[in-house]
């Protein structure tokens, strides 16, 4: 037989077994998602916390891929961009997902045969001499005696298995939904990573906001101390009022330099986030002011496809699932394809005709016993499953519990703050109230620090509510998913 016959005939016995290959394993459906009474198909029809939930503006629409933008805020927008590109963890997820992806091209080289060559030289000499058992002979008159011989070889071989069970393609489709969850924990970190940096600027500017505040009411309360010392080298009021006054004022300078503590852990927590040395960052001070936009909810069921940390669960799920389609396949025979061809010889038959040589043949294996190894895999793979199943209902239960949660949050917050407005405005009259009372002679200076100490007490909840919402309006989006969705997961073509 002629080796120009037999391998294609080899390649073409092969073609014929294709067809009879099956994927052995279950098909991969998503899990039902949890709903209300028990494990529905779908998600519930719609937040309790939405309804009379309200749209303020035209900016509700608009795209959030960039989402920070919808707060108008062009330094956060700095910093959110500057985080994206210098993360230390954004990187450290993208180099996984890197990795994730090269795994695919590893697994799905098992498609194809392998082709190997080893060539090889060796040399020799015969020496003339050898030796019997009782004594040595020397053959001088030997011709080949001292010749060198060189040996060459140049083989090239081919294996192949064909894939009959699908443990190949199992193994292809987990590896692209790991490098799948890859995507999404890399999205995820993004989000996180995005929210981290707003949250962290929000409560720095109300941090500024409040020392703002305090700036204010030094000056307010410098003032009163200077009327109180007149007053007293009038006659008309006492030490004591002095002492007060001075107290008040000192206080506040108190609290105003304790600011400086959160501020700086904030601003050096927004400097890691960005990959920058704390030491050479600075935030300048700029109080919070405005309202949180409003985030429109959407549907519950969008929660599946919007957030990241729910698509990584689902994908593993799928991954867990082609695992024990390979464990499945233990059970099957494994067929194997070889050949070899090539030339060996001595340097000088190295390129004559007998030189050639070539093998081939198929091989059948078929494990007949191994102690209950395979099924203790294959209950492995499917317990395994089911821990991802229930990772992936737990975050989606997760999901609708951080979107409530911050839906409830903006709801209570608002109406709070609308009520600690009409605080602050019935404090600041108290107050005024009082200072013309002490200047008319009719009331202590007690009441006016007692009234000053409500005044500034209220106007400083008034600055942590309006922070608070702004960080809850943060929270809501991130549990929204910003503005991704699993259409931006990559594919499996695009991943070759």
């Amino acid at each position: 037989m002629k080796i120009s016959r037999t391998l294609p005939a080899l390649a073409a016995a092969s073609l014929l077994l294709l067809p009879a290959c099956r994927v052995v394993g279950p098909n991969y459906t998503r899990p039902s998602t949890p709903g209300a009474p028990l494990y529905k198909e779908q998600a519930p029809v719609t937040f309790k916390e939405v309804e009379g939930w309200k749209k303020s503006n035209p900016r509700d629409e608009m795209s959030r891929g960039s989402w920070w933008e919808m707060f108008g805020d062009p330094r956060l927008n700095e910093y959110e961009l500057r985080a994206m590109v210098a993360n230390q963890n954004v990187r450290q997820s993208e180099a996984a997902f890197r990795e994730a992806r090269a795994l695919i091209l590893v697994n799905r080289s098992g498609y194809y045969p392998t082709v190997s060559a080893s060539p090889g030289a060796s040399a020799s000499q015969n020496s003339g001499v050898f030796r019997t058992t009782s004594s040595t002979i020397t053959t001088t008159g030997n011709s080949a005696a001292g010749k060198v011989s060189t040996f060459l070889s140049l083989p090239f071989e081919v294996a192949w298995e064909p894939d009959l069970w699908g443990r190949v393609r199992r193994t292809v489709e987990n590896a692209v939904d790991t490098a799948q969850a890859s995507a999404a924990d890399l999205e995820n970190v993004r989000l996180t990573i995005q929210s981290e940096v707003a949250i962290d600027y929000f409560q720095l500017r109300t941090l500024d906001a409040t020392a703002q505040l305090l700036e204010n009411s030094v000056v307010a309360y410098e003032k009163a101390l200077q009327l109180t010392t007149n007053r007293y080298h009038g006659g008309v009021a006492s030490q004591v009022d002095v002492a007060q006054a001075q107290t008040q004022v000192e206080t506040t300078r108190a609290q105003l330099i304790d600011i400086g503590v959160s501020r700086s852990q904030f601003e050096h927590a927004i400097a890691a986030l960005a990959g920058e040395p704390a030491s050479t960052f600075s935030i300048p001070r700029l109080p919070i002011d405005g309202l949180p936009p409003a985030v429109p909810p959407g549907l519950p069921s969008e929660l599946l496809e919007r957030r990241p940390d729910v698509a990584t669960s689902e994908r593993r799920v799928a991954a867990a699932n082609a695992e024990i389609g390979v464990a499945q396949a233990a059970y099957y025979p494994t067929l194997s394809l070889s050949a070899a061809l090539g030339i060996q010889g001595s340097f000088t038959s190295f390129f004559t005709g007998p030189a050639r040589f070539w093998s081939l043949g198929p091989g059948l294996a078929q494990t007949l016993f191994d102690a209950g190894r395979r099924r203790g895999l294959t209950e492995q793979a499917i317990a395994a499953y089911d821990q991802t199943v229930a990772s992936y209902r737990q975050s989606v239960l997760t999901a609708f519990q951080e979107v409530e949660d911050n839906l409830a949050a903006l709801r209570i917050l608002e109406q709070e703050a609308d009520r600690q407005n009409a605080a602050v405005t019935a404090a600041e009259k108290s107050l005024s109230l009082s200072l013309d009372r002490y200047k008319g002679g009719i009331a202590t200076y007690l009441e006016v620090i007692t009234a000053q100490a409500l005044a500034l007490s209220n106007e400083r909840t008034a600055v942590s509510l309006l922070g608070r919402r702004m960080v809850a309006d943060v929270q809501l989006v991130k549990a929204l998913g910003g503005g991704w969705d699993t259409s931006k997961l990559p594919t499996e073509h695009s991943m070759r």
